[in-house]
């Protein structure tokens, strides 16, 4: 797991660094509409692009850190084995969902791919933004059913 919550880490980065990039370039786009009168070209458009990849990429941080939504009013008084089985349950259940949303992005990037298909004012090729998607989805995947099948490294006491 420690490799897996390295890898997370790194892609949690990766996409701190966009979303970076993203505030930077939409202050200058904001700064030369409201100064200059000019903007950048399809800013929007990176925007967009960059939001996509950036979301992807902190899945699996957020999955390793168990940071997902957890309901447990109904589970409140529960007993401490009753909540990991359910947890466990929850995590495979979002892996597979995960597992499924990785594969269907693929083809869907090899069908863009194969269209090639872009954005309308900068063409930029969408597959790319496909690419950087299915990693960190299968990661998120991966982390998840690993979590399901050996637990969150935690002890639970009745």
């Amino acid at each position: 797991m420690r490799v897996l919550e390295s890898l997370a880490k790194f892609c949690a980065i990766v996409a701190g660094f966009i979303l970076t990039g993203i505030t930077l370039m939409t202050c200058v786009s904001l700064l030369g509409r409201n100064t200059t009168g000019t903007t950048l070209v399809g800013d929007f458009e990176l925007t967009g692009v960059a939001a996509g990849a950036a979301i992807a990429l902190f899945l699996p941080w957020c999955q390793a850190r168990r940071g997902n939504i957890i309901v447990d009013f109904f589970t409140a008084k529960a007993s401490a084995r009753t909540n990991e089985r359910l947890d466990r349950l929850g995590a495979l259940l979002l892996g597979l969902s995960i597992a499924l949303l990785a594969w269907r992005t693929t083809l869907g990037g090899l069908s863009s791919y194969k269209a090639h298909s872009t954005t309308m004012m900068l063409g930029f090729p969408e597959w790319v933004v496909y690419a950087t998607m299915v990693p960190p989805l299968g990661l998120t995947a991966v982390i998840a059913l690993w979590q399901a099948a050996f637990g969150f490294g935690e002890e639970v006491h009745e």
